[in-house]
């Protein structure tokens, strides 16, 4: 009885790895092509230039500008009559008129990164939390892709061990 109930197991989590594998497999590929777009969101890499123009409320302060505009650390950096420069454009303080340029994701690709910047209460919050407990179901499920006592298994604890070594290495002392 014993052994039939450590089968049962072992193929209803090889079962499950699998449909849930193949149901996550385009959620994962969202996630790992805008998660290396976000590690060079510092650099222009697949942006381009976009620029606008608009008329806001008159009087704005640098961080009402900033938070309208939605652009971050943006300082005045000097003045021409009411028209105030910052980095990358112009905001006439009298009219409310801004002028700017900002470097951007195509559309598609802006979106997909949507999925990584949520917060509780965003839209996709349910998604990614289902989507984070899939993933982490996949690390416990995966020890029973093979028999505890086989060769493979052993190995596999041993970069299981490695990874997770790692991890803690790169996240508390970098």
């Amino acid at each position: 009885m014993e052994r039939k109930k450590k089968t049962n197991v072992k193929a209803t989590m090889r079962i499950l790895h699998r449909y849930l594998g193949y149901f996550t497999a385009g959620i994962m590929a969202v996630y790992a092509i805008s998660g290396v777009l976000l590690i060079y969101r510092d650099t222009n890499l697949l942006k381009k230039e976009n620029k606008y123009e608009i008329v806001l409320k008159p009087n704005l302060t640098e961080k009402e500008l900033a938070k309208e505009i939605k652009m971050r650390n943006l300082e005045f950096k000097g003045s021409e009559g009411d028209i105030q420069q910052f980095k990358d454009g112009t905001y006439n303080v009298k009219t409310g008129e801004a002028k700017y340029s900002k470097m951007q994701l195509p559309f598609v690709l802006e979106k997909f990164n949507e999925l990584h910047k949520s917060t509780s209460t965003h839209r996709y919050a349910s998604l990614n939390t289902i989507f984070g407990l899939v993933l982490f179901f996949f690390v416990i499920s995966s020890f029973w892709m093979f028999n505890f006592k086989s060769k493979a298994f052993r190995r596999g604890m041993i970069y299981a061990g490695i990874g997770f070594i790692l991890a803690v290495i790169m996240v508390f002392f970098q």
